[in-house]
């Protein structure tokens, strides 16, 4: 039997791999990875190095702060990733370095929400379409926490196309 393409989700600021999004992933995927991280970007990254390892085929689901920190590791590491699927990521936030200019090719589908009020869609959608070359951006009826459209998904058919 072929082994399962490596799924991992990167959790918000303030939350865990074992909330909400966390235990759906698990129910929809049973082999992803929703590990919890803790501190600074920088840390957190240094968390996450270890366990993706040198495997690559990931497909990275990130949200919030998850999702700046899938995009930095696919600036990094783009080789390792096939997928990257951002739930209203933080790319405003200072710790993205915009002057660098990063240019990601890998696959990356975007959901934010309308009534985003962490991270304005008006101020996010820019910088999105600037960095991801290979870009779906879906602007859905929700906030910022995603939870109406994460649940509305087809998550089967999203992870397994590129």
């Amino acid at each position: 039997m072929k082994p399962k393409p490596p799924i991992i989700f990167l959790h918000g600021l303030v939350s865990s791999g074992h909330g909400f999004k966390g235990n759906l992933f698990r129910s929809i995927f049973p082999h992803a990875l929703t590990p919890d991280f803790t501190g600074s970007l920088e840390e957190r990254l240094t968390q996450l190095y270890p366990i993706i390892g040198d495997r690559s085929g990931w497909t990275i689901i990130g949200s919030s702060f998850g999702g700046l920190m899938a995009t930095i590791f696919a600036t990094q590491q783009p080789d390792q990733v096939r997928k990257l699927i951002l739930l209203a990521p933080a790319l405003i936030l200072p710790e993205f370095d915009k002057s660098s200019d990063p240019h990601i090719e890998v696959p990356t589908v975007i959901f934010h929400g309308k009534r985003d009020d962490v991270i304005p869609l008006e101020s996010l959608r820019p910088i999105c379409e600037r960095v991801f070359t290979n870009l779906t951006f879906n602007v859905v009826d929700d906030d910022h926490r995603l939870h109406q459209t994460v649940q509305s998904l087809a998550w089967l058919d999203l992870v397994s196309k590129a």
